[in-house]
């Protein structure tokens, strides 16, 4: 018979309704056989005793349902974020305060480079600096030799220098959408969206997520999400070949790996019928700690880059209002494919508009071919109202919303993009748990940081930058938070019978906590500190 560890912790938060804390669990092959006290497995023959987490507290190992492996090979570019960010190996970054800061860091890198290499950069925020947009003006006097290309913190736009204009053809004739224009017709350097952007990295050999194929870059996301306390994560836009599941194969498969994966095929811009196949395909190669089938489908852009679709009024600067990455005909047309071949979908909504049409087009094809248990998601979720979300609960569509733009964006969305009424309901979890929607909430790492723990933070606290409470009606109680990273989290990805709480039956996946996260005060929840995690009954601590 197998051997029976059962493990003392100073507390276990469960999220089983029926036992929801205890102080011992007992794991066998992988999976929780009990929880309660000390004696707990005894009826099931002799037990070993383990008392290594015997002053710390344990909870279901945290799910993290929208993020992207580039989460750690991005930091192979130089970092122009505004923030402060820890990277892989638990370095940190300085932030940008300003563009001056931004370009003469940018100056000193491009000084290290070998002749005609790309300058690349990542994570800018151009909507914190007052006064001038980043332009190829700004860029250009980094160098008018090389291509620069400083990709925007919501992946959705990027700005450029001239030489990087130059090498795709952009010039006051291009008419492409989303490369942008200054009043003397000449394009400014700012690249919006995926069909502007796309040629240019592709001139420069700029492909993120082709460097997320290497073992390497699968081992880095693994541990970015270990030291976050998560044990099931996803890449929610992945390009897969047979050759690269066969390579997730290999790395997953790895005993000392320390993270269940589960890609989403990106599908924007393929053909619907043969991506559906192509999904279901790669759903059977499906393992423990390989989960595939699910596909990811754009919409609209980045609220903050002024992308989003929005309904009425639109944007408080009269901003045109957004761009579609999929037409919504095209939508429809993905929609009903994946419905009618049974793979759940996950779709990026971002403004209003793009969540209607998304809802829209899950309700008629639901017409034509009913799947009762689809469980689609709607994923960021971020201006729903309630209306939606009551739609959402009818046709059982799941919500995955992004509770960190509060903290990172909400003053700039209350005074910039969408007004302060709006700003105030954004990211509604608590409306979406009281319409009955299947939630959970996100960092969409590397966009905001990997870590769950932040992430209730803002769902709990929704304070922004500068200490506003940006709509106090939509707090949530830590306990439903942390469900949210748990439990919900699961259910939303077709995997509450296997994890998400720590009960008997379910996979042995803990997040190993130095506090009690239901007994700080909630404003100090996201200070809570990660000392390791459990998969599948493998302990990995630092």
């Amino acid at each position: 018979m197998s051997q029976i560890t059962v493990y003392r912790a100073r507390k276990i938060i469960t999220m089983d309704p029926n036992r929801p804390e205890a102080t011992h669990v007992a794991v066998r092959d992988g999976k929780v056989l009990a929880v309660g006290g000390s004696d707990c497995a005894d009826q099931w023959g002799p037990v070993q005793h383990d008392a290594r987490f015997s002053d710390q507290v344990l909870m279901p190992g945290m799910v993290e349902g929208h993020a992207h492996m580039m989460a750690g090979i991005i930091w192979n570019f130089f970092y122009a974020g505004y923030h402060d960010r820890m990277d892989p190996q638990g370095k940190w970054w300085k932030g940008k305060p300003d563009l001056a800061t931004v370009v003469a860091d940018l100056k000193e890198v491009e000084k290290s480079l070998p002749e005609g290499e790309p300058l690349v950069g990542w994570g800018l925020d151009p909507i914190f600096f007052s006064g001038e947009r980043l332009s190829k003006k700004h860029l250009d006097a980094i160098s008018t030799t090389r291509p620069v290309v400083i990709m925007y913190a919501n992946f959705h736009l990027m700005g450029v220098n001239s030489k990087a204009l130059e090498m795709v053809g952009y010039d006051r004739h291009t008419n492409a959408e989303g490369v942008v224009k200054g009043p003397d017709g000449e394009p400014t350097g700012e690249l919006q969206e995926m069909a502007a952007m796309f040629p240019l990295m592709r001139r420069c050999g700029i492909d993120f997520r082709q460097m997320t194929k290497t073992e390497d870059a699968i081992r880095t996301y693994a541990e970015v999400c270990r030291r976050a306390g998560v044990t099931t994560a996803t890449d929610l836009y992945a390009q897969l070949e047979d050759e690269d599941v066969a390579r997730l194969l290999k790395v997953t498969g790895e005993k000392t790996f320390p993270l269940r994966l589960a890609p989403a095929l990106g599908v924007a811009g393929t053909n619907p019928t043969e991506s559906a196949q192509m999904a279901l395909r790669y759903k059977a190669k499906s393992t423990e700690r390989l989960r595939l089938g699910t596909v990811k489908l754009m919409t609209d852009g980045s609220i903050q880059g002024w992308t989003a679709r929005v309904k009425w009024p639109g944007y408080v600067g009269g901003q045109p209002n957004g761009i579609w990455n999929m037409a919504p005909e095209e939508i429809h047309a993905m929609v009903d494919a994946m419905q009618a071949a049974g793979v759940q979908m996950n779709i990026h909504t971002n403004g209003d508009e793009a969540s209607a049409v998304a809802i829209e087009a899950i309700a008629q094809s639901a017409r034509r071919h009913p799947w009762r248990d689809a469980r689609h998601i709607l994923q960021h979720a971020q201006m729903m109202g309630v209306d939606q979300f009551e739609r959402c609960r009818d046709l059982g569509i799941c919500v995955n919303i992004f509770s960190n733009h509060i903290w990172y964006y909400g003053d700039q969305h209350a005074a910039l993009t969408i007004g302060n009424d709006r700003a105030e309901r954004m990211d509604a979890l608590r409306s979406a748990l009281d319409s009955g929607v299947h939630a959970t909430i996100h960092s969409d790492a590397p966009v905001t940081p990997l870590g769950p723990l932040f992430t209730a933070w803002c769902a709990v606290n929704r304070q922004t930058m500068t200490g506003r409470i940006l709509g106090e009606a939509q707090r949530v109680s830590v306990m439903e938070a942390l469900h949210a990273i748990t439990l919900g989290a699961a259910y939303t990805m077709h995997l509450d019978s296997e994890i998400g709480s720590i009960e008997a039956g379910k996979r042995a996946d803990f997040a190993v906590l130095g506090d009690d996260p239901l007994a700080v005060d909630p404003a100090a929840l996201k200070d809570v500190p990660v000392l390791g995690t459990v998969l599948g009954g493998e302990v990995f601590t630092a």
